[in-house]
């Protein structure tokens, strides 16, 4: 990526979780100042979309249908039109024709291509100003109160997002009761989970991970 193809990413008061300010962080302008790219958004959405799907669905054929063995009518003489099976496509419970049967879905996407739809993703995000950043997030024991009240000091608008660096048993459980929010790592962050969120919140050490995973030095990765 080219340095005039990256904006000025602003930056972002960090605040601990009572919603006091203890600092400011500058966000990454390779990872928060990327122009909009709305072909390589596309491109990425229906990948993720269509490699979610798990391509089960199943309908039987003539030749799987149970019964229709036996002819229902001889072949001339009845003024019938003339049929081998009961399990004929035309019958009732007979087989089904053209219908779907189990294969995958999968669709290939270059590395490259889709951390770029990711970072202009983060780029749109911050460029709205729905990037939140939290020093540090203790809980000694599952409570939704305390982070419905955070969420409410940080005035993040729902659904949000909450990217932590490792799985913190005690604050998922307080989170996942809240309509509107979801807990996701650092490293499953993905496209949908972001423009699905109208705010994005990170602590300061998945902001550092963040970095250091779609960071300039992972440009030629």
């Amino acid at each position: 990526m080219s340095a005039a193809a990256v904006e000025q990413a602003a930056a972002v008061k960090v605040v601990d979780q009572s919603g006091q300010e203890t600092g400011e962080v500058r966000l990454s302008p390779e990872i928060f100042g990327v122009p909009a790219d709305p072909a390589t958004l596309h491109q990425a959405v229906v990948r993720q979309q269509a490699n979610s799907r798990q391509g089960t669905h199943e309908t039987k054929t003539r030749g799987e249908v149970s019964g229709g063995g036996k002819k229902p009518w001889r072949q001339k003489g009845t003024g019938r039109a003339r049929q081998g099976s009961t399990r004929a496509p035309q019958w009732r419970h007979g087989g089904i024709v053209f219908g779907p049967h189990p294969h995958t879905y999968e669709q290939k996407m270059p590395r490259k291509q889709r951390r770029l739809a990711l970072r202009a993703a983060l780029s749109d995000r911050a460029r709205a100003g729905a990037v939140r950043v939290v020093e540090e997030i203790r809980l000694e024991a599952p409570r939704t109160k305390a982070v419905a009240a955070m969420f409410q000091e940080l005035a993040a608008a729902l659904p949000a997002l909450l990217v932590l660096p490792e799985h913190d048993l005690m604050l998922e459980k307080s989170s996942r009761n809240l309509s509107g929010v979801k807990t996701v790592l650092v490293a499953n962050l993905n496209l949908q989970d972001v423009l699905s969120a109208e705010t994005v919140v990170f602590t300061r050490a998945a902001l550092t991970l963040l970095e250091g995973w779609l960071g300039p030095a992972q440009e030629q990765a």
